[in-house]
């Protein structure tokens, strides 16, 4: 172990735990952001044709 000088600040536990809530919210984030976007339905290429032709028509 190293003995810090008067002067010297150390990040230490507190430091350490900080940063590991962050990362964990992050985590959390991410995985709600990939729920959310795999329930967004992409209509395909002939659904749109379909869509278009029904607009043209009227």
């Amino acid at each position: 172990m190293t003995v810090l000088a008067a002067g010297d600040i150390s990040p230490g536990i507190l430091g350490f735990t900080v940063v590991a809530l962050i990362g964990f919210a992050l985590y959390l984030l991410i995985k709600s952001m990939n729920k959310q976007i795999s329930k967004i339905e992409v209509p395909s290429e002939a659904e749109l044709r379909q869509q278009e032709s029904v607009k043209n028509a009227d």
